[in-house]
């Protein structure tokens, strides 16, 4: 069994007109997307991880012609669930995933630019197949690919969504290199928090990871 993860970048900054709104407004974070589902009547419906003011984001589906209903709970953190009608593009786009034999998983990481990385698994042919079928409208790049080990998968989901960004970005910056090359206050400047925060969500992600190993 084979993975590749890729980035979709649509031009504009959005697939969605709602996605595209909710990814240009500073004060919401589009987080991931934890389903979307094409269904028989055209349209879709799909479930947002969201944070900032979820007053906001209300008010932007509220504006959005896409959009045919919403609900969002939450707090600072919360869920947006969006019954919309697809672009062309993403049509095609769900359309592709259900006419291959690929597992599509989730949740998608959503980017700051307004992109998306999804990482798709299924054999290379597949794969291929799929990747050789999205819009030439949207820009590509591969970020990875290679043999699918899903306990991999399993331990990082004991996580948090938070404490998956903090550790993710505490990889990328050096911090369990050595010599370390990342502080507690370089990667709170990076993710938005204050460092005791940050020390905090380290010695939660090491003691959960370190559990699951033992048991």
């Amino acid at each position: 069994m084979r993975y590749a993860t890729v980035v979709i970048s649509p031009e504009g900054g959005g697939l969605q007109p709602a996605d595209q709104a909710l990814a240009g407004d500073p004060t919401v974070t589009r987080d991931a997307i934890h389903q979307i589902n094409l269904l028989s009547d055209g349209s879709c419906v799909s479930l947002y991880s969201v944070r900032g003011s979820l007053d906001a984001v209300a008010e932007i589906l509220d504006e959005q012609d896409d959009v045919i209903a919403h609900d969002v709970s939450g707090d600072h953190e919360g869920l947006a669930y969006i019954h919309f009608q697809p672009t062309e593009t993403v049509r095609r786009l769900l359309s592709i995933t259900q006419d291959n034999e690929i597992v599509l998983k989730t949740p998608i990481d959503c980017l700051e630019s307004g992109g998306v990385r999804v990482t798709l698994v299924g054999d290379d042919g597949t794969i291929q197949r799929v990747v050789d079928s999205i819009p030439d409208s949207l820009t590509l790049s591969l970020e990875g690919i290679g043999d699918y080990h899903p306990d991999s998968e399993q331990l990082f989901s004991v996580l948090t969504e938070r404490q998956q960004e903090i550790l993710e970005a505490a990889v990328e910056m050096g911090y369990y290199e050595v010599p370390r090359n990342a502080t507690h206050e370089d990667i709170a400047g990076e993710v938005g928090v204050s460092a005791g925060t940050v020390g905090e969500h380290l010695r939660k992600v090491e003691g959960k990871v370190l559990s699951t190993l033992v048991q």
